[in-house]
């Protein structure tokens, strides 16, 4: 979500305004979940969602997250070998770090300066816009506790 002149996130919903959607509760409590849980899975938003407004059906929450993923509100991630992912950070270029033993995942910023990354080697005649990159390794928990096995 791109911010406010002073720092502050927008209002949940204006930013659904924004983007030319209806606000509504369900909308507004997947908002909320992904905000509370940067990397989530669906699963994790549902029980979010299910916790915060109650009785509301699985498709319900998957039709939300495909709409806002769709109007560029949330960004799906769907690192190799784990469920999609959801987060709120759109509209820049970042990659994702995870971890091969637990899946935790972070941010982390494009690289600085010269981006190799965006001039393939052969473009096929594709007007590039993003790379995807996803780092893999294991995290300093994961790392600690396979030091004390």
């Amino acid at each position: 979500m791109s911010r406010m002149p002073d720092g502050s996130a927008p209002a949940p919903a204006d930013v659904l305004r924004a983007h030319g959607l209806h606000v509504t509760a369900q909308r507004l409590a997947v908002m909320r979940a992904v905000a509370d849980r940067p990397h989530g899975t669906a699963d994790e938003m549902i029980d979010a969602v299910r916790t915060e407004i109650g009785a509301v059906s699985r498709q319900a929450v998957y039709d939300s997250l495909g709409v806002l993923v769709d109007k560029g509100v949330l960004r799906r991630i769907q690192p190799a070998g784990l469920s999609a992912r959801y987060e709120e950070r759109v509209g820049d270029n970042h990659h994702h770090l995870v971890c091969r033993t637990c899946g935790r995942i972070e941010d982390v910023d494009c690289a600085t300066g010269e981006t190799p990354c965006l001039h393939a080697a052969e473009d096929w005649g594709f007007e590039i816009d993003e790379a995807e990159v996803v780092y893999w390794g294991h995290c300093p928990d994961c790392r600690e506790a396979a030091a004390s096995t």
